[in-house]
């Protein structure tokens, strides 16, 4: 009798006798593989890592500072404490509590930001390829919503105290229906979640992406696309 294994793409192939011995053997040895190719060990193996900005970045994060450089700033930032201006053409402004400004994250896999919002203000659609976000309205009333990868919209009006979820990679956005100014603070499951803007990455990217893609991809004509263009390129 044979019997399969599946573990992602691994087929893994047995030949099994109908004794009680045999089968436990084989019990055992299933047991052993499982445990080999289940991931160990996935958190820091250490209390924490900050992070030595200035040498290049591996995989999981930045080389740790010298432990007897650190001291209590370097687990310690004040970026958030202060409204930022909202002065611009999306009335909104992000100041970011990640790895790349706050060392102190390294290796533990969670950043913050603060988005403040004037009347009418926009967070445009973005996404955050590598982390899950959860929103959370300081003052105001913000509109949040993502749409799914089925096309599926969901959205809420988000009340001060309130809290908005967001599925990591989605495309979301937040908009302030008030008339008062707003403030969002936004947690990650990541210690740099990165952003993808879509109008900036679609009609802002160096070296641009061709206008005749662009056109066939909205259905508009090539002029529109080149309008659009100028309105993101520097």
């Amino acid at each position: 009798m044979n019997v399969y294994i599946y573990r992602g793409r691994w087929k893994i192939k047995f030949h099994l006798t109908t004794t009680m011995a045999a089968r436990q053997h084989f019990l055992i040895i299933c047991l052993a593989i499982l445990l080999s190719l289940c991931r160990s060990d996935p958190d820091a193996l250490q209390d924490f890592c900050i992070g030595e900005l200035k040498a290049q970045p591996s995989i999981n994060g930045f080389p740790c500072k010298d432990s007897k450089n650190i001291t209590s700033e370097d687990f310690f930032f004040s970026g958030l404490a202060q409204e930022t201006h909202t002065e611009n053409t999306i009335g909104s402004n992000a100041t970011l509590a990640n790895v790349l400004n706050f060392p102190g994250l390294n290796t533990l896999g969670i950043s913050m930001n603060r988005v403040d919002f004037a009347p009418g203000g926009l967070n445009p659609p973005h996404s955050h390829p590598r982390a899950s976000e959860l929103v959370l309205v300081r003052n105001g009333r913000l509109l949040v919503g993502f749409v799914t990868t089925d096309g599926v919209f969901f959205s809420k009006v988000v009340n001060a105290g309130e809290l908005f979820v967001i599925p990591q990679g989605l495309i979301h956005f937040q908009y302030n229906v008030g008339k008062e100014k707003a403030t969002a603070i936004t947690t990650f499951n990541s210690q740099l979640p990165g952003v993808v803007l879509a109008s900036n990455t679609l009609f802002g990217s160096k070296p641009s992406i061709p206008t005749e893609v662009l056109a066939k991809a909205f259905k508009i004509d090539d002029q529109l696309v080149n309008t659009i263009k100028s309105k993101f390129q520097s």
